[in-house]
């Protein structure tokens, strides 16, 4: 173990944030932009990216490429947030200042994935 623990955390964050995917995917489902096609199929695909990129941090030879990995699916995640601001149904019931709030989350998140580099 030659990570802080916290990294791990991380890596553990993503593996449960993807496996969610399987388990609820009619949750995830309710916030994908109505403009992108096959939204069950893409929610089972970003269930598996993530814990495919939770896994590969803990692999020494694939952390690097697994941080840029992360960050860039949060990148493109941030479409999600954003569509969710567009209106009251695109919102699925989550309250605006949560809304608002995930923006900055999402950027925080990247930059906890960026100090591992």
């Amino acid at each position: 173990m030659t990570e802080p623990i916290h990294f791990y955390i991380m890596a553990l964050m993503y593996v449960f944030a993807g496996i969610m995917h399987f388990i609820k995917p009619k949750a995830y489902m309710r916030i994908m932009p109505r403009y992108l096609p096959n939204h069950k199929l893409l929610v089972y695909l970003s269930g598996a990216a993530e814990i495919a990129l939770g896994i590969s941090l803990c692999i020494p030879a694939l952390k690097v490429i697994s941080i840029y990995g992360i960050m860039s699916m949060l990148a493109v995640f941030l479409l999600v947030h954003l569509y969710m601001l567009s209106g009251k149904k695109a919102s699925a019931g989550i309250p605006q200042w949560i809304l608002i709030l995930r923006i900055p989350l999402q950027f925080g998140l990247m930059f906890w994935a960026y100090w591992y580099l």
